[in-house]
């Protein structure tokens, strides 16, 4: 049954457009975004620092509702989607396009009007890199779709970062770049364990179209690749040794966990333990990592004073 039959089925309520926003998805957002303004040279008054943060979630989270409303179709014939408020009929597809543009929207203005309008331009593109590039053009056309459209979820450091200096320079774009590498190894190693779901609606993720061999090889590059990265704040000075040594142990930790990934060449039915465990270490290394990049910023000052 398609989406739009469905879609009178059932009266929504407010967590129906609470779950548009990808609350799960949005935590991560939000706390990247935090740490991005914190580690800011500089200060911020609180309100206008909450401010920016709450931004940073309306934009996510509208970006995530057009998302939504674009692939309501796909998410139906997904397993792991088809609960969502629209493949349930729950919602009527154009009320999610008109509160993800009017969310996405809003936080724009407000970014703009209230902190600074390179951080307003900086948010605007990342919802239309999420919701445009990513979601309408990207996904149903390449294997390459999360490499380029790690973009979308890099943004918020370097928003958060902006907020409180009002220009770009080395640091946030290294910022970026972490969560911009950070994102195959993440994504894929969930691909590979819901690679089906995705085969059986047609979107060409990498283990559906060249296979989980080259994924898995894949994996441990961009893992590899991410270590230079993930480091570079500390290089360059941006940081002090607090950081740059958690960088170094997380992002070590990332490759050993992908080596396992990488090696293996049969999977007996859904048994695929390292995948799970590097899925599930990613989301907790890009936590500490961010949260040691805070702990630098406020500690090293008074370790040298």
């Amino acid at each position: 049954m398609s989406v739009a039959a469905k879609q009178v089925v059932l009266p929504a309520d407010w967590r129906d457009f609470f779950a548009l926003t990808k609350p799960r998805v949005m935590t991560l957002v939000i706390f990247t975004g935090i740490c991005g303004l914190l580690a800011a040279p500089g200060s911020i008054n609180p309100i206008l620092g909450f401010t920016a943060i709450l931004c940073i979630a309306m934009g996510a989270g509208g970006s995530a509702a057009l998302n939504q409303w674009w692939e309501a179709d796909l998410d139906a014939g997904m397993k792991r989607t088809s609960k969502r408020p629209l493949p349930t009929g729950r919602l009527r597809r154009e009320d999610a396009r008109d509160f993800g543009i009017a969310l996405s929207a809003a936080s724009v203005g407000i970014m703009g009007v209230a902190i600074n309008w390179l951080a307003a331009a900086i948010l605007a593109l990342a919802v239309i890199y999420y919701a445009v590039i990513y979601t309408i053009w990207l996904k149903p056309r390449t294997p390459q779709n999360i490499v380029i459209g790690g973009g979308a979820g890099a943004f918020p450091p370097m928003i958060g970062w902006v907020a409180v200096t009002g220009d770009v320079t080395a640091m946030p774009v290294l910022l970026f770049a972490i969560i911009f590498m950070w994102t195959p190894p993440h994504f894929w190693a969930l691909a590979l364990f819901v690679k089906t779901d995705y085969a059986n609606v047609g979107i060409p993720m990498m283990p559906v179209v060249k296979g989980e061999k080259s994924t898995r090889q894949q994996i441990l590059l961009y893992s590899i690749l991410l270590l230079p990265i993930a480091v570079a704040p500390w290089w360059i000075g941006g940081t002090g040794a607090i950081y740059g040594i958690a960088a170094a142990a997380l992002t070590l930790g990332f490759v050993v966990l992908a080596i396992p990934v990488a090696t293996r060449t049969a999977v007996e039915g859904d048994a695929m333990k390292p995948e799970k465990r590097l899925f599930a270490f990613s989301i907790l290394y890009l936590f500490a990592l961010f949260g040691a990049l805070v702990a630098d910023r406020f500690l090293t000052p008074l370790m040298s004073a």
